[in-house]
């Protein structure tokens, strides 16, 4: 790479690193003087690099926003920060394509020495969980809304074939799927919509006054531990509200608390996976309702009992250990 190449690309990496940058700063840096600084502009200003004079004594050079996204200086911290985060994310936004493409232009670009080591790290790396199938919303509609939200500004939307007008109030990410609170205005009642169910979403005039103090992560982990279920499940347990919450989540129930009882609210389409959260919690209860869930705690109990006493002495049981046996010694 010639010399005045080189210093053209960090001049623009200088400059992407944000802030206004004197003409005494830029020139120190690069080794130049002013007169080459400028020329430097002039260069990135020709490539479409939306550079801005900023004058007066405490002036300097700035990006500003430009038509299109100017080439992109990132270093080697950097860089791997955004691959790893392309990677990682996965289960947060199923981007796709959009993702596995940014994902190559940054490795096929890399130093040979940082891509070597890039690729050690992927290719010993594993993740507990596999990448959310979940249908990602589309850019426009995720770019729309959070613009609203910021700016106040209602929008219609057409939700599941439907058109509504709503007012957005927050941005969640929870469990690999985006929501947003808002207030329908056909009904008058506030609303939790998953983005990725958005076919369109178009900004409207005018603007809105969104709730005092609130809390949109909250109100989505409300909305989900309320929705109508099959099965409304009232428990009263004695114990702190963190151990609760080691196995409820606020998204499953919600915790009225007491002293020291606290209530414990959940709606789920089955009841059978209950009685194991129950007794991996450990804490005193009583069921206030269904009267069917307390047949299941019995049933569990009773099936743990029955292994607690189960004599593993005979050869011909599968379940028998023996301790002559070295296959079934652990190490």
């Amino acid at each position: 790479m010639s010399r005045p190449t080189a210093q053209v690309l960090t001049l623009l990496e200088l400059l992407q690193s944000g802030g206004l940058r004197t003409m005494t700063e830029l020139a120190d840096r690069l080794g130049v003087d002013p007169r080459t600084v400028r020329r430097y502009i002039d260069h990135l200003i020709d490539l479409d690099v939306p550079v801005e004079s900023v004058r007066g004594r405490h002036g300097g050079y700035r990006l500003a926003g430009g038509h299109r996204l100017p080439p992109l200086m990132l270093g080697d911290d950097e860089a791997v920060a955004v691959l790893l985060g392309l990677i990682a994310g996965r289960g947060l936004f199923a981007a796709g394509a959009a993702a596995e493409t940014a994902t190559a232009k940054i490795r096929r670009v890399l130093p040979q020495r940082l891509a070597s080591r890039l690729d050690a790290l992927l290719e010993s790396l594993a993740f507990t969980a596999a990448p959310a199938e979940i249908p990602a919303p589309s850019s426009g509609v995720l770019l729309t809304i959070s613009d609203a939200v910021r700016h106040h500004r209602p929008v219609t939307i057409r939700y599941q074939g439907r058109h509504r007008t709503v007012h957005p109030y927050g941005l969640v990410a929870h469990a690999g799927k985006w929501y947003v609170i808002a207030l329908d205005t056909g009904i008058g009642e506030e609303r939790t919509f998953r983005l990725d169910r958005m076919a369109d979403a178009r900004t409207l005039p005018g603007t809105f006054e969104p709730p005092p103090d609130l809390d949109p992560a909250q109100r989505v982990l409300d909305s989900l531990a309320s929705a109508p279920y099959r099965h409304e499940v009232t428990l009263h347990i004695r114990g702190s509200v963190p151990e609760i919450r080691t196995r409820l989540p606020a998204s499953v129930a919600i915790i009225a608390e007491g002293d020291p009882w606290h209530r414990v609210d959940i709606r789920a389409e089955s009841l059978d996976w209950i009685p194991r959260v129950l007794a991996s919690l450990d804490l005193p209860f009583t069921i206030e309702r269904p009267a069917e869930l307390r047949d299941l705690v019995r049933a569990l109990a009773d099936r743990l009992t029955t292994s607690a006493d189960r004599l593993t002495t005979s050869a011909a049981d599968p379940f028998s250990t023996s301790a002559a046996d070295p296959a079934l010694r652990l190490g």
